[in-house]
């Protein structure tokens, strides 16, 4: 695929950011070139806090000076502004279904798998385990026999489903059982996860695989410092 320049297009991300990897797979999926600038969010750039005044996180993306947030809404914007491969479908309905099961992955999902992982208390921890169960139940009934959420290519669903492929797998090593339920428990789920993991242009753009482990292990150590 012809990388399409786009002058003046930057990304403000995290390289180890679930939320920034969208942007730069659906950028990298469309073929745009863009200039991708680093944050610390430990010493926020000017940049960011111009552009995100309101919530001051990642990841932003500037167009002609314009800046969109919030990584599905950006995701929308990418697929309605360049031509050439399409991330959401393109009927109405499959678009809505597409756009409730991202948001279904993107809230629901990763909140519970979060908040279940660095809880200490033994009550919430089981109460969440059985959540993210059926949550993880809930989407391997939707994938049923198909090769994506989509259908039989990537789409909007997996892009934002990446953080289960890669983030939870390392999350769930780091904190360990029983605070969490393995994606492995989940058949259909599992083989989604290494066919979408296996895909070049998603291998592409994933962050290293012991920066993550580095960062989550840094936050249980703090989740355990704080308990005590």
């Amino acid at each position: 695929m012809a990388a399409e320049q786009e002058e003046g297009l930057k990304l403000l991300g995290v390289r180890a950011s679930p939320f920034s990897h969208r942007v730069q797979l659906a950028l990298k999926l469309k073929g745009v070139q863009h200039e991708y600038l680093q944050e610390n969010l430990e010493n926020k750039s000017q940049l960011l806090l111009k552009y995100n005044p309101i919530y001051k996180k990642v990841p932003v993306l500037l167009h002609k000076e314009k800046p969109i947030i919030e990584s599905l809404v950006i995701i929308e914007y990418i697929d309605e502004t360049w031509d050439g491969y399409k991330i959401l479908p393109q009927e109405p309905y499959q678009r809505a279904l597409a756009r409730f099961w991202a948001i279904f992955i993107a809230e629901k999902c990763m909140y519970t798998i979060w908040t279940t992982a660095w809880t200490f208390d033994e009550e919430k921890r089981e109460k969440g385990t059985e959540e993210v169960s059926e949550i993880l139940k809930t989407l391997e009934n939707e994938l049923k026999d198909k090769l994506f959420f989509g259908g039989d290519a990537l789409g909007f669903v997996d892009i934002v489903g990446v953080f289960l492929a890669f983030w939870f797998p390392i999350l769930h090593q780091v904190v360990g059982l029983p605070q969490l339920v393995a994606i492995e428990n989940f058949p259909k789920l599992y083989d989604w996860s290494q066919r979408l993991l296996d895909l070049n242009v998603v291998k592409e753009t994933l962050p290293p695989k012991e920066d993550i482990f580095a960062a989550f292990s840094a936050n249980l150590q703090r989740s355990n410092k704080a308990t005590k």
